[in-house]
């Protein structure tokens, strides 16, 4: 497969009175830049450098969900980091899942986090939390 074709996601669980998945997939050009930033420089390609820059990515992503959903104790796998062409990262059908696409002017990414409560009454807390910051 062509470097240029491959298209990085970033994968880590979650686990707790809640478990679910964090995914951040992005394309070939955003991984690439994100790597730069992180590294100053620029990688050719898709290298172990860009595949640790997005696990990193995504632990920061995921670290930031974690802390603002406390009430539900959860605690973060390892980031895992999946290539390759046209692949899709599916949830549960069971799991609630927010999708936040995004685009800049490097292109195009999308977040998704995917969780299932394990304590129904958690959901009901949960909602008045979120209408609560609201």
């Amino acid at each position: 497969m062509k470097a240029e074709y491959i298209n990085p996601s970033g994968v880590i669980g979650l686990s707790g009175r809640a478990s679910g998945t964090v995914v951040l997939s992005l394309q070939r050009a955003v991984a690439i830049m994100a790597t730069e930033v992180l590294l100053g420089q620029k990688p050719a390609a898709i290298n172990e450098d860009v595949i640790d820059a997005v696990g990193e990515i995504t632990n920061m992503i995921a670290g930031r969900a974690k802390a603002g959903l406390e009430h539900l104790a959860m605690t973060l796998a390892l980031p895992t980091v999946i290539t390759g062409k046209n692949h899709i990262v599916s949830f549960g059908s069971a799991t609630q899942t927010i999708r936040i696409p995004y685009s800049c002017e490097w292109g195009d990414m999308v977040l998704e986090v995917g969780l299932i409560e394990h304590d129904k009454s958690l959901s009901t807390k949960s909602a008045e939390l979120a209408h609560a910051g609201a």
